[in-house]
Parts: structure tokens; C-alpha cells; sequence
């Protein structure tokens, strides 16, 4: 199969990744956290110097900049919006740490959010490599903000959140639910992803009932094991749907302060789902 060709911004001549029109419903909730959570950031900032800091968090950040799908236009990707909407806050992070295991990517988002006077520590690993060497090098008592992103199930492995769940870390969520639909089956096999993305479910679902309600299951599942990690998940979840309806992904957010789920419900579309319902 043919590569792709590379696609490069004219504004900086850099490379961009290619993303659905539904890419700025998702940017927009990370602008609008971190634009509502400001104040309860900057306790976390120095100066005094005893203050721990607020990072921001991708292990999946992409090139920066994207192109949506079958037309000329170029967005900012997340890494970019986050960045933006910080220091226009007046409480920008006092540190950005993305990974993405493109090199040209990892490279190209680095030079982007350095042009805006920014200095992100990037990483160019897969997610379960870059985790382990971020949750080294933030100071656990801060206060941080992740954005998982992947694009399929496959990369959304549980030890991920587990590991940054120790540290006092807000987590926005992508989970596909257009990729378990599509892929249920093979996705339950024996050693298969489901067995990375919610270890341990054979012993509580049964995957011979209906097909939904196994999906129903399987995430009242995953949901409960993030409980266990001490992040509470939100009660509403955002469904971002493509341009003919079709169901592509939830939106989950999780914390373990009360004060952050409801900036979550202050900030989601109230008129999409509420729950995984299938």
C-alpha cells in the first residue's frame, strides 16, 4: 500500500496530521478547561517557590497543526490550543509535555509551541515509554491536566491512565466508540486489546450476551476500574458524532476533586449523551 504524502503547512512549512471535521469539538473542551480551571491553577504556580506547579500533559500530541479531512483548511491541534488558551488565561502551565511516536511530529509540535515562546518537553516514544519518563519528571504534588488522545482503542492501554493517576492529574479522555463497535469481536479475542484496554474484564462481563449489552458492560467495567484509581469520572460524557450521525467517540473526564467534575458538566454540550449508552 501506497504511503500517504506528506502534507505540509504553508504557514511554517512543517508537516500536519489529517483529522475528521469533528476534530474542534474535542479542542474546543481542552480550551475551555483549561480557560475555566485557571484560578484553581494558579495556586500551583510559582512564585512562592514551594508551589508545585500545573503541567500539561499528551502522549499522543500529534504535528501541532491539522488538516481537516477533504478540505484546504488548517487547525491548530490540540498541543497548540492548550498552549493558546493558558497563557491567554493569564495561568499558562510551567511545564507541556507531549509525546507522540512520529518523529517529524514530535519534532514539528516542538518547533510550533517554541514559535510561540513556549518551551514544551517533547518526547518521540510510544505512549507506555513516554508515560513512565513524564510521571518522572512531574512533581507529583502539582496539579495536572491530561488529554489522551489515541486514535483507536489499541493505544488507549489502562496501565497509562493507572501510572498517571498518580499523580494529582485532571484526564480528558478520547475513547472510540466507533472503533468497539467496528471491532468488538477481534478486539476480544484472547491476548486481543480489550485485554489492555480494560485488564482484568473476562472475570466480570460475559461477552455472550447481546452484543450491546456487552459493550454497555464492558465499559460500566473500565469505568469502574478508573473509580478504583481514585479519579472519579464525570456523570456526563460528551458523544461527538460525525457529519451523518454516526457515533465516533466519547468524551470521559475524570478527577479525583469534586471542584473539577463540575467545571467538566459546566463546559460539555449538554445536548449530547449523557451516558455510554449503546
Amino acid at each position: 500500500m501506497a504511503k500517504k504524502p506528506v502534507v505540509l503547512d504553508p504557514a511554517d512549512g512543517l508537516i500536519v496530521d489529517e483529522v475528521g471535521e469533528w476534530a474542534p469539538k474535542k479542542h474546543a473542551r481542552v480550551q475551555q478547561y483549561i480557560e475555566i480551571a485557571s484560578a484553581t491553577r494558579a495556586k500551583y504556580l510559582p512564585p512562592p517557590s514551594w508551589r508545585a506547579g500545573a503541567s500539561y500533559i499528551e502522549l499522543f500530541s500529534g504535528s501541532g497543526r491539522s488538516l481537516i479531512r477533504g478540505t484546504n483548511r488548517i487547525i491548530d491541534g490540540s498541543p497548540v490550543v492548550a498552549y493558546n488558551a493558558a497563557e491567554a488565561s493569564g495561568v499558562p502551565f510551567t511545564k507541556i509535555h507531549l509525546n507522540d511516536f512520529d518523529a517529524a511530529k514530535s519534532a514539528a509540535v516542538e518547533k510550533r509551541i517554541r514559535t510561540l515562546g513556549g518551551s514544551p518537553v517533547c518526547y518521540n516514544d510510544t505512549a507506555d515509554v513516554a508515560v513512565d519518563k513524564i510521571v518522572a519528571a512531574v512533581n507529583p504534588k502539582g496539579l495536572h491536566f491530561a488529554f489522551l488522545d489515541p486514535y483507536n482503542l489499541e493505544g488507549l492501554s489502562f496501565d497509562i491512565i493507572r501510572k498517571l493517576s498518580k499523580l494529582k492529574v485532571d484526564l480528558l479522555i478520547h475513547v472510540s466508540v466507533h472503533d468497539l463497535q467496528r471491532n468488538l469481536d477481534d478486539y476480544s479475542r484472547p491476548g486481543d486489546v480489550l485485554d489492555t484496554f480494560a485488564p482484568g474484564w473476562r472475570d466480570q462481563v460475559d461477552p455472550n450476551q447481546s452484543i450491546n449489552s456487552f459493550r454497555a458492560a464492558l465499559m460500566d467495567y473500565w469505568l469502574a476500574e478508573i473509580r478504583k484509581l481514585g479519579k472519579l469520572p464525570a456523570k456526563g460524557v460528551e458523544l461527538v458524532e460525525g457529519p451523518t450521525g454516526q457515533r465516533l467517540y466519547w468524551l470521559v473526564f475524570a478527577s479525583e476533586h469534586g471542584l473539577a467534575r463540575k467545571f467538566w458538566e459546566a463546559i460539555r454540550d449538554p445536548m449530547r449523551q449523557t451516558t455510554m449508552d449503546f
